[in-house]
């Protein structure tokens, strides 16, 4: 791993390609190639269209820039 792609880590979740070709994908793209991995196959179709990317996308910025407010509000101690 590069020192460029462990500071980009940091911001975002990255998908790279296995055979090294094709794009890296990053934020909102990465969730949505994760989501079909893992069996969820037609919300990320769905979410891979270009209007619903665009919120994806929104979405995750909003939330990778306020991960401390966000585990706060959704993993509070009983």
């Amino acid at each position: 791993m590069t020192e460029a792609l462990r500071a980009a880590c940091v911001r975002a979740i990255h998908v790279l390609p296995v055979d090294g070709e094709g794009p890296t994908l990053r934020a909102g793209r990465a969730a949505t190639f994760v989501l079909g991995q893992i069996g969820c196959h037609r919300l990320s179709r769905l979410l891979s269209w270009v209007p619903f990317l665009w919120f994806v996308e929104l979405g995750y910025f909003v939330v990778a820039r306020n991960r401390v407010l966000f585990s706060k509000l959704l993993f509070r101690r009983r």
